[in-house]
């Protein structure tokens, strides 16, 4: 219980999370750039925070995984596989590892050439999955929740999902994790926060391009509505139950990330607006939006379950196949009617 507390990756949000561990208590971060070592170690701001003097910096992932039983790997979902590979010969059963990569893993295949026709379903993974696939622990959970760094950063208050099928794992990342400002609830339902955390991203770039192209909180509302929608149907077709998504690791991360511009996935949404490349938005963008990688995999499973999903299928025309907003918002507005509600 005394022991620090692990973060694999020192991004924005994994910097957050340490911060916010280190308020309760000691924190070994790991990130493989020295200077963005030396500046947290000096105490010097990094992403906009000086960390106490609770926090320590290392490069090091056997250090960490021996000095800490409880990590929370904060890292993008292209690159998560290949860093639990790292760490797996310095884990062992006693650990405890909670990540918050809002994402989807597809083993080693390139996302880019994904095809229904040539592809089983079972190579996309949550990261839960990953982490027992590549590591010796089965204590894994998942944090999910409307966790914009910037407005937790500024103290402001908010609340996050800690997801598991343990007990334990939820209690631990509880007392990692609570604090005044941040309330942390508890679910079993790991599937469904890991799903609803990748899947709200895509809405959140539609939604960003909505308000670029300057059509309307309706607009924007109904995008959001009705794409919760069809992610739910995605996310039973997967096996998670829908109401899962209408909490706070659903919903309330969806209403967050499609509605802010401290959100990279809205704001890509608002680039493509504008007439930016995808190219140039990833080239220029200082951290990944998961949404982009999740687009096409959502786009594949669409494909293999054989599911209607005009709004998700639309956001992946505009961003990958130029096609036009104006047009796919006719599309959208002349497609067969369907209940409001159909996933309770």
């Amino acid at each position: 219980m005394n022991r620090p507390v692990g973060v694999i990756g020192a991004g924005t949000f994994g910097s957050t999370i340490a911060s916010l561990i280190s308020e309760n208590k000691n924190v070994i971060i790991y990130s493989r750039n020295k200077s963005e070592i030396d500046n947290i170690n000096n105490r010097v701001a990094h992403r906009g925070i000086i960390f106490n003097d609770r926090v320590k910096a290392i490069d090091n992932l056997k250090e960490l995984a021996e000095s800490c039983t409880l990590i929370f790997p904060v890292i993008p979902a292209e690159s998560f596989r290949s860093v639990m590979k790292k760490i797996a010969p310095y884990i062992t059963p006693l650990h405890i590892i909670i990540h918050a990569t809002k994402g989807l893993d597809t083993l080693d295949f390139d996302i880019n050439t994904l095809d229904e026709s040539k592809y089983n379903l079972d190579i996309v993974k949550t990261m839960s999955t990953v982490i027992t696939e590549e590591c010796s622990t089965l204590r894994v959970g998942c944090i999910a929740g409307p966790n914009l760094a910037a407005e937790i950063n500024n103290l402001n208050p908010t609340a996050a999902v800690i997801a598991s099928e343990f007990q334990e794992v939820i209690e631990q990342g509880q007392a990692a994790l609570a604090s005044s400002r941040f309330f942390v609830f508890g679910s079993h339902d790991i599937q469904s926060a890991e799903l609803a955390g990748a899947f709200k991203n895509v809405i959140a770039i539609g939604s960003g391009i909505i308000r670029g192209k300057g059509l309307g909180i309706n607009m924007q509302s109904l995008l959001i509505t009705r794409g919760l929608r069809e992610i739910i149907h995605v996310g039973i077709a997967l096996g998670s139950e829908g109401k899962a998504f209408l909490g706070t690791a659903g919903l309330g991360d969806l209403i967050a990330t499609a509605t802010s511009e401290n959100s990279r996935n809205y704001n890509f949404g608002l680039r493509i607006a504008a007439g930016d490349s995808v190219e140039d938005i990833i080239n220029t963008q200082e951290e990944v939006a998961e949404g982009i990688r999740t687009l096409k995999i959502i786009q594949f499973l669409l494909g293999k379950y054989n599911l209607q999903a005009p709004i998700l299928e639309s956001i992946y025309k505009i961003v990958f196949e130029g096609y036009d907003v104006e047009r796919a918002i006719g599309r959208l507005m002349k497609f067969p009617f369907a209940p409001d509600v159909d996933f309770l």
